[in-house]
């Protein structure tokens, strides 16, 4: 294998939660509760039924067996064996059928057999844990057919981040473990934009995703200045 993008405190960290991945009361309550809302997000633009998808950042299978439910046939990156392991058990208690491999998007994308071969790449809350978010993005392109659709979505980088998702989120409302995120790594929608388009890539869609503590709900709207998706599209015509 190649030199990895890959944090590896950042996978020890998500190794020591991945039995609990699946349990809506866990630390990992936030990622059940947004997943209807990106599941919806990504289904009402790119369509998933029979769509061939890559999932970047899977986890514990929470979206892609999500997707797979669509009617996608989803394949689940990561480099954490637990996180991987959970999935896969989860996916045959469920009988949801995702194709899990441990692999990075970079040596994916460098496979003759999948380079240019998906309709759909997803790689959500997953930019910010990574040594280069500029790396994963053009290996995520490199697998998208013509016209193909990328999703990502991540922590927006200013002060207001730094108060919502890191005081908020880990020490006042305990959403999240303590240390889960780091400030410095958050990517501006600017800077998330000049990477899709050194890709090769139309940014169709910005769209924020915002936390209510009074109704412990999310939803999807116009501020993006904490958490927020980003839609585009392969330049290529399809």
């Amino acid at each position: 294998m190649t030199n990895q993008n890959v944090d590896h405190s950042e996978i020890a960290k998500f190794e020591a939660l991945a039995s609990r991945w699946w349990d809506p009361t866990s630390e990992f309550k936030p990622l059940h509760d947004i997943n209807p809302l990106r599941l919806n997000y990504i289904d009402e633009r790119a369509s998933l039924a029979g769509k061939r998808v890559v999932d970047v950042g899977c986890g514990g299978g929470l979206l892609s067996e999500g997707m797979a439910l669509r009617g996608a046939h989803v394949t689940g990156l990561d480099m954490g064996e637990a996180p991987l392991a959970v999935a896969r058990l989860h996916g045959l208690e469920s009988g949801v059928k995702v194709d899990y491999q441990k692999t990075t998007v970079e040596d994916l994308s460098r496979d003759p057999e999948h380079a240019g071969q998906y309709d759909v790449v997803t790689c959500l809350e997953m930019l910010e844990h990574v040594p280069d978010p500029a790396s994963v993005v053009s290996a995520c392109a490199a697998l998208l057919k013509p016209g193909g659709h990328l999703f990502v979505s991540t922590i927006n980088r200013n002060p207001k981040s730094f108060l919502f998702a890191i005081i908020g989120a880990e020490y006042v409302l305990s959403l999240v473990p303590k240390g889960t995120h780091e400030w410095k790594k958050f990517i501006r929608p600017s800077e998330m934009s000049d990477h899709l388009r050194h890709a090769g890539l139309n940014v169709s869609e910005l769209t924020g995703m915002t936390y209510n503590p009074i109704t412990r709900s999310y939803k999807l709207g116009r501020d993006v200045d904490v958490n927020y998706l980003m839609h585009a599209r392969d330049s290529r015509e399809d």
